[in-house]
This record gives C-alpha cells, sequence and structure tokens, in this order.
C-alpha cells in the first residue's frame, strides 16, 4: 500500500467516521424524543473540573445539574473515547431535562485527562475514585452507572466494589470473560481485538486491516506494520488457552470475579450478532442467585453499534434502542425507588417478538440430533466421508458473522451463498420441516474429522433455507484438533479425530417448510485468524501449508439442537405485521443479491423428500 493509498483510506475512515457519528446523534435525539415525560422539565448547568485520583493524576470530568434542585440522583458514564462528546451533550441536556444529574468522565490518558493511556487496568483504581467522590458530594441524592462496550467495562470494573449511594447500573453489549471476546477453541477474533488494537494504540496506525490481519508471523506485525510494541496486544495474542496464566492471574482474573461479588441490581443487555454476547452471557450466569432476583437480562438482535442485522425482511419489534432501557430501568431504581423483579426477555429470531422467558440457558424441552449424510442432514447415521482441501492463503471471508467489530457490515443473519459455493465448503441439507423448530440455547456440531498436517481446524454455520431457496445463517463457530484433545496430547496426522464446534447461543424459530443447512469449512476470515496447519501458538506462525481435511460420517458427527416449547417459558410481543410474521416479507420473494432458486428445489434436491418431527424428539424424514 503506497504512502497516497495509505492517505485516501485514512481519510475515508475518517469521512465513516464522521457520518457513523452523526447518525448515533440523531438516532439518540429521535429515541429520547420518543420518550414520553410529564415531569418537571429543568434546565442545565454544566461543570468541568480536573477530579485528582489517589496517585494524583487529574481526569476530565464533567458535571451536569438540573437547575433549581439541591439534590437530584446522578447517572454516571467513565469513557475511552473523547470524540463522542456530542453523545455525552445530548446525554447531559436530555437527562437533566427529566431531573436526573449526568456525570461523564474520561478515561486517563484519553482525551483532556492526565496520565498514560493504558487498556482496562486502571478502570477499577480511577473508578473506585471517582464513584467515592460522588458518593461523598450532598447534591448527589443517589447513583447509578450505565454505559456500552468500554464504557460497560469501566462500570464492571467496580460493581463489586460500588459506595452506598450506587443502587445499581446498565451494562450494555459486554462481558466480564475477556476470554471469550478474545478466542474460540485456540483461533483469535482478529476482527474484534486487531481491530479495536490499531484504532486505540495510543498513536495514529495507517496500516491495512486486512493486511494486518494476514501478517505472519504476527507477533511481529504491532513492529513492522503499527509504529510500535504494543505489550498488552502482544499478551493477547500469545495467551492461546484460558488456562494460561495471562487469564487466570492479575486484571482479567479479577475482573471475571467481579459478577460473583456484585451486590447491586444489574440490567445486562447484549444482542445475538454482539461480538461479546458470548461473555456476556457468562458473565450473566456469573451473578449470584441473591443478585439475580433483582437483575434483568435483554437479549437482542443488533450488532455492537445497535443496528438491525437481520437481511430477509423487515422487522417490527426489535428495540434496539437502550435509552429507553435506560429511562425505564434507573426511573424504577431512583426516582421510584424500588427493587426490580427478576426479568429476562430475548428478542425470538424469525417470529419477530420478544418472549420472557424463566431463565438463561431456557428450560429446554428436549434435544435433537441431526446426522452428516453424503449432502443431506438426516435422523439416522449414513456411512461415507466428505473431504475438501483447505489453504490458509486463500480463507473462507466472513459473511454472516457473530463476532465481527471492524468488518460491522458482515455482522448479522445475511442471505448465504448456494450450497458448496466454494471448493473448500462442504454443505449439508436437511428435508423441509412439516413443523416449527424453536430452537433455544446452545448449537454444537460434533465431527469425527481426520487431516494430513498436525493441526488445523474445522468452522460449522447453520443456517434456514427458506421455502423459495434462500438460506440466512442462524449461527456459526470454530475449532482446532488441538483445543479438542486432553491436555498434553497431541494429533498424528491421519488419525480419527473428534472435534466440537460449540455455538453461541440463540433463540431461533425454524418455520414450516424450511430447511436446515450446515456448511463446514476450515476458515472464516476476518472473525477468526487463518489457522497456518502448524501445531503451536497460532501468533508465532511465520508460514503455512495446505491440508487436506475429511470429514468421517457415521454416529460421531451431528449436528445437537436443544429444543423448547413454544410457549411453557413466558408470554412475547406478537408480531403486529401478519403478511408472513415468519419471513418478513411475501413468500417467494429475492431479496438485493437477485435471483433465488426455486421454492423448494434446493431443500428437495439434496434431502429427497420432507422432515417429520416425531412425539419422541427424533426427526425423521419421509
Amino acid at each position: 500500500m503506497t504512502e497516497e493509498e495509505k492517505k485516501a483510506a485514512a481519510e475515508q475512515k475518517q469521512r465513516e467516521m464522521e457520518e457513523m457519528m452523526r447518525q448515533a446523534q440523531e438516532s439518540y435525539r429521535q429515541e429520547y424524543a420518543s420518550m414520553l415525560y410529564d415531569g418537571p422539565v429543568y434546565g442545565c448547568r454544566r461543570e468541568e473540573l480536573m477530579l485528582p485520583m489517589q496517585d494524583g493524576v487529574r481526569l476530565y470530568t464533567e458535571i451536569f445539574k438540573p437547575e433549581g434542585l439541591a439534590q437530584f440522583p446522578v447517572l454516571i458514564q467513565r469513557s475511552c473515547y473523547p470524540n463522542q462528546q456530542p453523545l455525552y451533550e445530548i446525554n447531559g441536556a436530555e437527562l437533566t431535562r427529566r431531573g436526573y444529574g449526568y456525570v461523564i468522565q474520561t478515561c486517563r490518558g484519553t482525551g483532556k485527562s492526565d496520565g498514560h493511556w493504558e487498556p482496562n487496568v486502571n478502570e477499577r483504581p480511577d473508578g473506585r475514585d471517582t464513584l467515592q467522590w460522588l458518593n461523598d458530594q450532598p447534591w448527589a441524592e443517589s447513583i447509578g452507572y450505565f454505559g456500552a462496550s468500554y464504557l460497560a467495562l469501566t462500570g464492571w470494573a467496580i460493581a463489586d466494589i460500588v459506595p452506598p449511594k450506587v443502587k445499581g447500573m446498565m451494562l450494555t453489549v459486554y462481558g466480564t470473560d475477556r476470554f471469550k471476546s478474545a478466542y474460540e477453541k485456540g483461533l483469535f477474533r482478529h476482527d474484534v481485538l486487531t481491530g479495536w488494537a490499531m484504532q486505540n494504540a495510543g498513536h495514529p496506525v495507517t496500516a491495512d486491516y486486512l493486511e494486518s490481519c494476514r501478517f505472519r508471523p504476527h507477533d511481529k506485525v504491532d513492529e513492522a506494520l503499527w509504529g510500535g510494541t504494543l505489550d498488552w496486544y502482544q499478551d493477547w495474542i500469545h495467551a492461546t488457552r484460558r488456562t494460561d496464566a495471562y487469564w487466570q492471574q492479575g486484571w482479567w482474573k479479577l475482573l471475571a470475579d467481579v459478577p460473583g461479588n456484585t451486590k447491586v441490581p444489574v440490567y445486562i443487555i447484549d444482542a445475538w450478532y454482539d461480538h461479546h454476547f458470548g461473555s456476556a452471557i457468562n458473565t450473566y450466569a456469573s451473578l449470584s442467585e441473591e443478585t439475580k432476583a433483582h437483575s434483568w437480562l435483554d437479549i437482542g438482535c443488533w450488532n455492537h453499534m445497535s443496528q438491525p442485522c437481520i437481511a430477509w425482511g423487515e422487522q417490527h419489534n426489535l428495540e434496539n434502542g437502550d435509552i429507553h432501557r435506560m429511562l425505564e430501568w434507573f426511573d424504577l431504581l431512583l426516582k421510584q425507588k424500588k427493587q426490580p423483579e427478576k426479568r429476562v426477555r430475548t428478542y425470538v429470531m424469525r417470529e419477530d417478538r420478544w418472549k420472557t422467558l424463566e431463565a438463561w440457558p431456557a428450560p429446554v424441552s428436549r434435544t435433537e440430533k441431526l446426522y452428516l449424510g453424503e449432502t443431506t442432514l438426516n435422523a439416522e447415521p449414513a456411512e461415507g466421508e466428505r473431504a475438501f482441501v483447505y489453504d490458509p492463503e486463500n480463507p473462507v471471508p466472513s459473511h454472516g458473522a457473530e463476532s465481527v467489530l471492524t468488518t460491522i457490515a458482515e455482522a448479522g443473519s445475511l442471505l448465504q451463498p448456494e450450497p458448496d459455493y466454494r471448493p473448500d465448503v462442504v454443505s449439508f441439507v436437511s428435508a423441509p420441516l412439516e413443523k416449527a423448530l424453536p430452537i433455544c440455547g446452545q448449537i454444537k456440531v460434533h465431527l469425527n474429522v481426520s487431516t494430513d498436517v498436525d493441526d488445523t481446524a474445522f468452522t460449522a454455520k447453520l443456517m434456514e433455507v427458506f421455502p423459495d431457496g434462500r438460506a440466512y445463517n442462524i449461527r456459526g463457530g470454530i475449532t482446532t484438533i488441538a483445543a479438542d484433545l486432553p491436555e498434553g496430547q497431541t494429533y498424528t496426522p491421519g488419525q480419527t479425530a473428534k472435534v466440537c464446534v460449540e455455538m453461541w447461543d440463540m433463540n431461533w424459530t425454524v418455520q414450516p417448510g424450511s430447511c436446515l443447512r450446515l456448511d463446514v469449512s476450515s476458515s472464516d476470515f476476518p472473525q477468526y485468524a487463518v489457522h497456518s496447519n502448524y501445531a503451536g501458538v497460532w501468533s508465532e506462525q511465520g508460514k503455512t501449508r495446505i491440508a487436506h481435511q475429511k470429514i468421517l460420517l457415521g454416529e460421531g458427527s451431528f449436528v445437537e439442537l436443544r429444543e423448547r416449547n413454544q410457549d411453557h417459558d413466558g408470554t412475547g410481543t406478537k408480531c403486529p405485521s401478519e403478511r408472513t410474521a415468519a419471513t418478513g416479507e411475501p413468500e417467494g420473494k429475492a431479496d438485493q443479491a437477485g435471483a433465488v432458486p426455486s421454492s423448494e428445489s434446493l431443500c428437495k434436491e439434496r434431502s429427497g423428500g420432507v422432515c417429520r418431527l416425531q412425539p419422541d424428539g427424533t426427526v425423521s424424514a419421509v
């Protein structure tokens, strides 16, 4: 990439960021305007100060106070993104109008704050000192903490040590299990952490993103392309196992333990296609039962930026804004001074409604197994094998993904290519379903495999094929042979190995007449780092080689689905549109990608019939 190209790319990125900020401001204003408010209206007094921490470093802090009130509830955020100042200004004006105070502080080493920027590790002492200062202010009647992404991290950093005036928190699109956000079965989440590192290096990085992700050995990329070593990034790319000391000691271990020690109610909000979703669900699970009894969990359908990311039709009930949730939560806690009662809600994919559940994970009525056939998914095992060649220099592009940030347009449930669309992608398609299949919880794909290298990766993507032939991804995931071996064992090329692709949770109802399709490959880039086909730490591999992969059919290769009864677990908000609530658009309509196969042709071609759910929970083709 020439210097002129780098400059042009940087200018384009700046324009995109400016447009994103403009859209975010407009969204904020619209959502605040849509919220009914019939209470007293207050003006706004704004103050600034450099708040000293215990070590003497001063942090830039803005305070917005409602005029005419001597004491009032206060909402606070701590942020490492000073470029989001326009959004903080909107929060300050709108919250004070409603009788709240608002405090926004920029993190150490960012914006106007003093000190050295080092992500994550300073947020606990700085957050503690700031909250104690606010707790001591006579004008602060009570305190609520809120934020999304890194602004949620700054909340979780102190959730277990908050002073008495803090009555609750609302923490969005983040989780305290950092390893889960960094790795999946030995494969690094490039699109999340490499992109974030380039944007938050503490100095301008103009290198090409995809070139950076492909750079080998990867532990030299910061020096070679980014202008200097990033010690914290080096830690991330070398600590590949959960059992590594980096994750089991120090800051990240402390953070992982915080939810279990948190006593104040927490409103956790995340989304099916947010890259922190897996971590957020683990965080919710870590809350004590006492804290869960007064906490809320919402799981919606959007990406990390709260953008809708469903390509198969217009949806009417996404509720993809946080402001109405924030006001509902803190009005209850701080103005009505009530303890919330436990609430768990998820958006149900393909039903366009929210469902209230007893718990998450939701109670499961039964587990389904669909076995891989030569080209089909069946109720019974089949004999044989499928083979393909995997070349790390030509990875399968990420499209329809759970864990992307830099290439955010690829997040969500998107139109997928036809089956077997590449030589290194093998597809398996079920017969059409006669009844709806409500999938609720974790999806797993078990595979018996072999290869001619000493380690490699396998990916799996499950999708729903509509009756007109269009396919949209439900969930995907990745694993390596090494990650599924017992600790200390190594793989011998040519041997049969058992691997399991463990996908993130989902609540999705496959509609009658649709098929299920499974695609298996060995790469998903840049969502995950490309496996070199060499054993060892991925970031230290300087070369790649081709692998010849085999999927061995039979009892060991199957999709495991957890099914719920459709309405045993609560109530939901029905879709107001009855034209086709399942698809969101008239049956057989092609989307913007172009023509589609004839109705049911792909399903019937590969399965030869229809699929029936039997009373005992099995699936049979007829």
